[in-house]
């Protein structure tokens, strides 16, 4: 009887572990697979940055006109926010692996060189088109800054829904660790985070409604 227990404790024990491993390599499997698919998200995005910086060159030379280098501009923030959201609900199910953490600073550095390209539009086209950069920590462990990041990406998702292609909105992390992006944010004293940067005029550290960024924008 002891000996028939013992061999049932041993089988029940092997086999939670085998389903253990089991739940783990999953887990990894569904993760690389979403990590794979941001990557087809972020390659084909890499292609049409690098195409809207070659027509940023072409801009340079006035043989492009301002309504079509704002429409690209547009165009490719709007595409990456959508992607950006995916890769949200990507990182929702869980960060087992390094692998999405990766994807998001390389979107982090295309939302970057975004943000330096359009700051050239206000100097070459009269516009009322304004830019709203939101600025957060992604790493951080603090609940109450999760909590109010939270609410902050609500506010400015409403408020794109609400003004369309009148703004580009820009969402970067700030501990991304890229230069550039430390080089960009350096001129603004920026002192907390999350902050939010309206036309690189005004720098809002408190938001709850759409109206609180409204009324900065052109």
């Amino acid at each position: 009887m002891l000996e028939s227990s013992k061999h049932a404790f041993w089988e029940a024990f092997v086999i939670t572990i085998a389903v253990f491993a089991l739940g783990i390599f999953v887990g990894i499997a569904y993760e690389n697979s979403n990590a794979n698919q941001i990557n087809k998200f972020y390659s084909s995005s890499e292609i049409s940055l690098i195409d809207s910086l070659a027509l940023n060159n072409i801009f340079q030379t006035n043989t492009v006109t301002c309504s079509a280098f704002i429409n690209s501009s547009i165009d490719f923030a709007d595409r990456i926010y959508q992607e950006a959201y995916t890769l949200e609900q990507y990182e929702s199910a869980g960060k087992l692996t390094d692998s999405l953490r990766l994807a998001h600073t390389r979107y982090d550095l295309l939302r970057t060189l975004l943000w330096a390209d359009v700051m050239q539009i206000p100097d070459k086209c009269k516009t009322n088109l304004s830019t709203v950069v939101y600025l957060y920590q992604y790493d951080t462990q603090d609940l109450n800054q999760k909590a109010q990041q939270g609410v902050w990406s609500t506010v400015l998702f409403n408020l794109k829904q609400q003004e369309g292609n009148r703004i580009i909105l820009i969402p970067i992390a700030v501990d991304s660790n890229l230069t550039s992006l430390n080089s960009l944010i350096s001129s603004f004293n920026i002192t907390r985070y999350p902050a939010v940067i309206i036309d690189n005029n005004y720098v809002l550290y408190n938001i709850t409604t759409v109206n609180d960024v409204e009324k900065y924008l052109k």
